[in-house]
């Protein structure tokens, strides 16, 4: 399912998807296919949902047009002790 129909389908509300597909550019992952799981009205409920969720499920609001991830590269340094 493209955004775009998400969109439609759940207008104004939190959805969470699983990203079937994606394409990254410039430092930005572009959800190019996904599936919805569930939506929310109640933002408390999102915002649980989004706590427990990992690997490629997201929880997002319809009101944005793009999903737009941005990935940030985290340096680490294991010292020796």
């Amino acid at each position: 399912m493209k955004w775009e129909e998400v969109r439609k389908i759940y207008p104004n509300s939190f959805v969470k998807i699983k990203i079937l597909k994606s394409h990254v550019k410039d430092n930005i992952r572009y959800i190019d296919d996904m599936a919805v799981i569930e939506a929310f009205e109640d933002n408390v409920e999102a915002t649980r949902e989004l706590v427990r969720a990992k690997n490629d499920i997201l929880i997002y609001h319809t009101s944005n047009e793009m999903i737009e991830i941005k990935i940030k590269s985290i340096f680490g340094y294991r010292g020796v002790i």
